[in-house]
């Protein structure tokens, strides 16, 4: 038996084990310009948990939604560090990420990967993007260490639809309809079918959707409830335009990046590959959560009309060259090359994710395909 001396110093050892690792415990900022509850945010807190359980309570994160940095203030906030990660809607800035853009821009390419596509274009793209990013594109690891930042992972919608206050699924219905847009590509898609594209911040939709200053959202059906804009929208369109938005999901300060062990900078990569897994699920899965729901609280749900497929099929092959010729302009040299690499890169994913019926089949498939391959002690470097 330990005596009553020995208890205390055996006492008073573990108290001082404990706030030494109580004092060496670090907590990360993490900003995410979607509301509480979304699906971006249910990533976000998954790779809090997954970073504690890696580092063994070391090192943690808490995330912030939509109060620490807005959408269009995460680039800028995590360059100043005024978080440690961030979800980066590289959209919003075209100067800044112009590889990475042309890549997003070119999501509409699964509207030529048949129906298989349809069912998996978040997750197939968020797995491709993240891996041309980090193992083919030098120019875009360069565009965000310009903005002091290490890019470690993506999140994926399902494919993009009208979501509208009225029934728009014809030519004739589109014809000068007034389309907020997330990205070029689905911009000069809008142009290409007769539609005036609208260009705002996430955060201002609700307010122009109710106002009548925009006919429609081309928006993942998921975001529509996300964003807090079910009342608003009456008719939505599925299968047009088609393509997918990817947020770089946690993009860490490069200060605090390299502040890290390498332990450490793999336990984010692993956090990130869950992350990943849990937002690109969530939004594949809730799309058609969200659709029964709506579908009985009398929103209407229909499919666009053959011309419209047509002009949309014709759009997205034609759209190739465009695409090429403007990064090109904005500096990107390599444009055909990449857009060259990328396309059996995503033909390669799409077939990956056919047999995913999880979150956590996804986030193995991700940390085991790519996640787990990166060089976490010259990444970021």
């Amino acid at each position: 038996m330990m005596k009553p001396r020995h208890l205390a110093a055996g006492l008073t050892a573990t108290a001082l084990a404990l706030s030494v690792t109580i004092a060496e415990a670090r907590e990360l900022t993490f900003a995410i310009g979607h509301p509480p509850g979304s699906y971006l945010i249910a990533g976000g807190e998954r790779f809090a948990d997954v970073l504690s359980q890696e580092t063994d309570g070391a090192l943690g994160a808490r995330v912030f939604p939509m109060s620490l940095l807005s959408m269009a203030e995460t680039s800028a906030g995590l360059r100043e560090g005024l978080a440690d990660i961030g979800a980066v809607m590289s959209t919003y800035f075209t100067a800044e990420y112009p590889h990475t853009n042309m890549i997003l821009d070119a999501s509409m390419l699964l509207n030529t990967m048949g129906d298989e596509a349809r069912g998996v274009a978040g997750l197939a793209y968020a797995g491709a993007m993240a891996e041309f990013i980090l193992t083919k594109c030098p120019e875009c690891n360069a565009e965000f260490a310009a903005q002091n930042q290490v890019y470690t992972g993506a999140a994926g919608t399902p494919g993009y639809a009208l979501n509208c206050t009225r029934k728009v699924s014809t030519m004739d219905e589109l014809d000068g309809a007034r389309l907020r847009i997330g990205g070029a590509n689905w911009a000069r898609w809008s142009q290409a079918i007769g539609a005036t594209p609208v260009t705002m911040s996430g955060n201002e939709m609700l307010e122009a959707l109710s106002q009548g200053v925009l006919d429609c959202i081309l928006l993942s059906v998921p975001d529509v409830q996300n964003f807090g804009m079910g009342e608003s929208v009456t008719h939505i369109t599925i299968g047009a335009p088609g393509g997918v938005y990817v947020a770089s999901l946690s993009n860490m300060n490069r200060d605090t990046w390299q502040s890290l062990g390498a332990d450490e900078r793999r336990a984010v990569m692993r956090a990130s590959a869950e992350a990943s897994a849990v937002s690109t699920w969530a939004y594949q899965v809730g799309e058609d959560e969200v659709l029964e729901n709506i579908r009985a609280a009398g929103v209407e749900i229909h499919e666009p009309d053959t011309a419209v497929l047509e002009r949309t099929a014709a759009f997205v092959e034609d759209d190739l060259a465009t695409l090429r010729d403007t990064y090109q302009d904005q500096g990107v040299a390599r444009a055909q090359e990449m857009l060259a690499e990328f396309r059996p890169l995503l033909r390669k994913w799409v077939d990956l994710t056919q047999e995913i019926y999880s979150a956590e089949a996804l986030a193995d498939l991700y940390w085991s395909e790519l996640y787990s391959k990166v060089d976490v002690t010259t990444h970021g470097q």
